[in-house]
């Protein structure tokens, strides 16, 4: 039988890719995800996994609180590893590469992007991961055979539902798209 994911894109951070390496959520974040945590709430508990990243754990508090459970930091599931520790370059290299293809982002970031698929497809029960733009986009690239780094833009505590069964991720429902401005 297979695992039901729920990937859950972490709620509206404090500060852009390219002014802030790990901001927290901002206020309209923190009421994305109390709501976002209600929408799932029937649905656990379940276990929770989110990126080490300090908007994804904010993002998951309202749901560890409903389910009384703790979720699981897995840095599998992060954001998409910059190049550059330096700000500004962060930001162009990001807009850069949403722009292209995995194939054309370089074999630099294939270890990442299968090491994402790997964890994704490693889930043996339903279970909530909270996670990135980029890293959702590489799930939902690899349960459609899409080769673009962007394929859709998932909006912040949007659901993209995948089912995962032995090595295949299947896509079950996209989560609310919106538009995202790489700050």
């Amino acid at each position: 039988m297979p695992a039901r994911l729920y990937l859950v894109r972490h709620g509206k951070a404090a500060a852009g890719w390219d002014a802030d390496a790990d901001p927290g959520l901002d206020e309209t974040g923190r009421a994305q995800a109390e709501a976002m945590a209600a929408r799932l709430a029937d649905l656990g508990p379940l276990p929770i996994v989110c990126s080490p990243l300090r908007r994804t754990r904010e993002t998951a508090v309202p749901l560890e609180t409903r389910w009384q459970a703790r979720a699981v930091i897995d840095p599998a599931v992060a954001e998409v590893p910059s190049p550059s520790d330096d700000l500004a370059a962060r930001g162009d290299w990001l807009r850069g590469i949403m722009a292209g293809t995995w194939a054309q982002a370089g074999d630099g970031l294939a270890p990442w992007r299968q090491g994402v698929i790997d964890r994704l497809t490693s889930f043996a029960e339903d279970t909530v991961v909270v996670s990135h733009f980029i890293a959702i986009n590489v799930a939902v690239g690899a349960a459609t055979g899409d080769d673009r780094v962007v394929g859709f833009r998932p909006d912040n505590c949007s659901v993209t539902v995948l089912e995962s069964e032995g090595s295949v991720l299947r896509l079950v429902e996209r989560g609310a798209e919106a538009v995202t401005e790489v700050r």
